[in-house]
């Protein structure tokens, strides 16, 4: 382990280096080279080391700053480097103990202190380099966020986004170069958004208030049948709970939604679980379409959509820590599935044919796991009284692949 970390990311605050530590400018003295955003670097002013543009595409960016490892190099960011920024990318590239982190205050950290909010209450959000529609995710009556804008246009966005969505009456609070002599704090409403002139650099915070037409959606598993836009080809909302259930969404983790239909299952495992992953395998294109609609209203439009019919589009796929299987249990899907899941992984199938049960009651006594018969009846209008009329009755297992996770 080298005494001194040869890469420093100093987050630099809107007031330039005047916001900066002793160490952090000792270290930026220090420095022979120096990566940044135009921006930053522009607040350097004269210095002596290389000043280095971050490229696009980024990755072009990563190489270069590789080969000046064992030179004593900068890298300056916005606020927090670790918190939605730059810092936080470099981890996955070099290791700890190549890296120091200084930290500035950050913007979420300046919005909550203007406004008097409790940080810990709020949504920390961004929607730089990320869909607007993922912050849909966290709406919900009396939910306050805190969200990085991409640019000046964001606020616009999110205005339209919230309106949309029914949260037209929620405050909007936008706050431009926070910390820096150009300030400014304006509040409106979502529905009566006009503010122009907005700086690229701006944070946008929201309380949220629903309207009439809003349809808050909580984040646990069994939303309403009406939530998704379907063909029919959709695990339906008990089925769908149960699944989820025996799935297990645990953070970071990947599910192969396999046969997704409207992706029902795929988009709820991404609901529940911070940094899950999901890919949803679909042969059907207009299938595909329902899909990504469905992804962008419930706020997971990261979900990924495969193309291929399985077992052939597993190829090249990402280990799955977990697989839902809602049809198409022959031609070797399972197998092909069962050996691509990680071992301590969970596998579900559900089955309506005669011919995909015999296979999960073959599959339940070599395996193991939980098989059950599931029937659900509904209350309906049978003339002038009611009655309750079955739905198909579906088969469902689940199993946990042996070995550890």
């Amino acid at each position: 382990m080298p005494d001194r970390p040869w890469l420093t990311v100093i987050g630099i605050g809107d007031a330039g280096l005047d916001s900066l530590s002793e160490e952090a400018r000792q270290l930026l003295a220090d420095a022979t080279t120096v990566f940044g955003g135009e921006r930053h670097l522009a607040m350097l002013g004269d210095t002596d080391a290389e000043t280095i543009p971050w490229a696009s595409p980024f990755e072009d960016s990563l190489e270069r700053l590789a080969n000046f490892a064992g030179t004593p190099t900068v890298v300056l960011a916005t606020g927090d480097p670790m918190w939605f920024g730059v810092g936080a990318t470099l981890t996955r590239h070099f290791p700890p103990e190549a890296m120091r982190v200084l930290p500035a205050p950050a913007a979420f950290q300046l919005a909550a202190a203007r406004l008097g909010w409790p940080l810990q209450d709020c949504a920390c959000l961004t929607v730089h380099g990320r869909p607007v529609e993922a912050v849909a995710r966290a709406l919900a009556p009396g939910a306050q966020l805190l969200i990085y804008s991409a640019d000046g246009q964001s606020p616009q966005a999110l205005a339209r986004l919230l309106t949309g969505r029914g949260y037209g009456p929620s405050r909007m609070i936008v706050l431009e170069h926070l910390g820096g002599e150009r300030e400014r704090v304006r509040e409106t409403t979502a529905i009566g958004f006009d503010f122009d002139n907005i700086a690229d650099l701006n944070t946008v915070a929201v309380a949220c208030v629903a309207g009439r037409a809003a349809e808050p959606r909580p984040l646990v598993a069994g939303l309403p049948d009406d939530a998704f836009v379907h063909d029919g080809k959709m695990t339906k909302r008990v089925l769908r709970a149960l699944a989820l259930a025996a799935l297990s969404p645990m953070s970071g983790e990947l599910l192969w939604d396999v046969g997704a239909g409207s992706g029902s299952i795929s988009v709820e495992w991404l609901r529940g679980a911070v940094r899950a992953r999901a890919i949803a395998i679909e042969p059907v294109e207009a299938r595909r379409a329902l899909i990504a609609e469905n992804a962008a209203t419930l706020g997971v439009p990261e979900l990924a959509v495969v193309g291929d019919a399985a077992p052939a589009a597993f190829e090249g796929l990402d280990q799955p820590d977990a697989v839902f299987i809602g049809g198409g249990l022959t031609d070797g899907v399972f197998d092909a599935a069962w050996e691509a899941l990680r071992p301590g992984g969970r596998m579900v199938a559900h089955a309506v044919t005669l011919e995909s049960e015999a296979l999960l009651i073959a599959l339940h006594e070599r395996l193991g796991g939980e098989l059950m018969r599931v029937s659900v009846e509904r209350a309906e209008k049978v003339g002038p009284y009611r009655g309750f009329k079955p739905s198909m009755t579906v088969v469902h297992w689940h199993v946990t692949k042996g070995g550890s996770r």
